[in-house]
């Protein structure tokens, strides 16, 4: 997320202390995640966050570790109700998803369309705005993002997004993930996996999480 021109949140902050720790310097860029996912796919040395890992993206990145647990809903604004009991109760509504995001590639997996009931973005504040403009009924996010964008809209830090279903193929304990492009040197790979470690050992990532959890 970007605060005042500045790139920040839980995610970016924790990975500054773990690029520290390694003794590396990165380069940042915020970028719409269709193309930060592609760039990753396709580029070498390229760390990207926070992503999802699910099977189908197992063998495409060098996964590094977890940022931060982080459950999946289709969610609606506050003081809106639907009566979702599963998925199937979701298709006659308009949802609004992310260009390759993993929300998006698990509905299009259970056989939901881009353009029947899927409206796609490039970026996840898009998803609020239609929302809030009523051009969509439902929005799938991880809970943490979701959260954030209400309260920055609404600029009342107590207001939330509401769940309204639960992906439980989705997120958990490992729901937001740190991993590099294929095309990466085992021995980065792992010398980033081990400052993870020693900053969540040691107490900086707990410092981090309280900042904006």
């Amino acid at each position: 997320m970007t605060v005042d021109g500045q790139l920040t949140g839980l995610s970016t902050e924790v990975v500054r202390a773990v690029l520290e720790e390694a003794g590396l310097e990165g380069h940042f860029q915020s970028m719409p995640w269709a193309r930060a996912y592609d760039i990753a796919l396709n580029s070498p040395n390229v760390l990207i966050y926070s992503i999802a890992r699910t099977p189908r993206r197992e063998a495409l990145f060098k996964w590094v570790g977890s940022l931060a647990a982080s459950d999946w809903y289709l969610f609606s604004l506050p003081g809106r109700q639907f009566d979702l009991k599963s998925l199937e109760d979701a298709r006659g509504y308009q949802i609004a998803t992310v260009k390759q995001d993993v929300g998006e590639q698990y509905l299009i997996s259970r056989g939901f369309l881009i353009g029947r009931n899927l409206q796609s973005s490039n970026r996840y504040e898009h998803n609020y705005e239609k929302l809030k403009a009523g051009r969509v009924d439902l929005w799938i996010s991880n809970e943490l993002n979701a959260h954030y964008l209400v309260r920055q809209a609404t600029g009342n830090p107590d207001e939330m997004a509401v769940a309204q279903l639960a992906i439980g193929d989705l997120g958990g304990a490992d729901g937001l993930n740190l991993a590099f492009s294929r095309d990466t040197p085992d021995e980065l790979v792992e010398r980033v996996r081990q400052a993870l470690e020693r900053v969540r050992a040691d107490g900086r990532y707990d410092a981090i999480a309280r900042r904006w959890l």
